[in-house]
């Protein structure tokens, strides 16, 4: 058997790839990631399937699901939201399972970060205005950064900034990221990115946490920081210019 780490997407149904949902289609062991991944997509299930929610679960418990799949010849599909390679608790179900002998595979999905730039109809990667970008999030509520990741470091670099897990300390970031930003910089929160009930609110720096509290968001969403939300004039990309062409 194989326990398939799968990325269901950011919230809708049909943003899962075509190998998850097949996986999904024939694992009888369905382990899940609770109200992050669409109810629509665990009917996909099959019939008979064991279905566990895992968002009150410890991680020793939900590695143990998975073990007695294995000991029962039984493939599994782990459902975790977005893409698995980030922000995920991946790695540590990955060392619990090499010390017990079960094999895995990943299947990657669409992240986060990718559908709420899709909502906003924006590239990331403008020519000329910004080409780096930085996924990461703050500490509160959660383990430590490491050293050299905070966000006042981070944001010496003026590159545009994707941060998770942290709309709850939109006043935080906006402190930490102004100085190096500006405050008019623009910014975009993107709440349950490809659901039906999706919330994109768009300002600036300097008044984008009004707009997140009047707008009630609390969880669940991205906040994106950097030039490029507001790019308008700005040289095409090289990739299909007549220069690249002739040469």
């Amino acid at each position: 058997m194989t326990v398939h780490f799968i990325g269901a997407g950011p919230g809708a149904a049909d943003l899962i790839t075509v190998r998850g949902r097949n996986l999904v289609e024939t694992s009888p062991v369905c382990l899940y990631a609770g109200s992050l991944v669409p109810a629509e997509l665990l009917e996909r299930c099959p019939p008979g399937a064991r279905l566990v929610d895992t968002a009150n679960m410890v991680l020793d418990d939900i590695v143990a699901e998975m073990v007695r799949a294995h000991e029962a010849g039984l493939d599994v599909a782990r459902l975790h939201s977005g893409d698995p390679s980030v922000f995920s608790a991946m790695a540590e179900q990955m060392r619990r399972l090499d010390a017990a002998g079960v094999p895995y595979e990943v299947t990657p999905g669409v992240p986060a970060f990718a559908a709420a730039a899709a909502t906003l109809g924006r590239e990331l990667t403008v020519p000329g205005v910004g080409q780096t970008v930085i996924l990461t999030r703050i500490s509160r509520r959660a383990t430590p950064m490491p050293p050299g990741e905070d966000l006042a470091t981070l944001g010496r670099s003026r590159a545009t900034v994707v941060l998770h897990l942290a709309v709850q300390r939109i006043d935080e970031l906006v402190a930490e990221l102004t100085p190096h930003y500006g405050a008019n910089c623009p910014v975009a929160v993107v709440a349950y990115a490809s659901r039906p009930d999706e919330i994109v609110l768009r300002g600036t720096l300097a008044d984008i946490a009004g707009e997140v509290r009047a707008a009630g968001v609390v969880r669940t969403a991205v906040v994106i920081v950097g030039s490029v939300l507001g790019a308008r004039s700005f040289p095409d990309s090289h990739l299909y210019s007549a220069g690249r062409c002739r040469d």
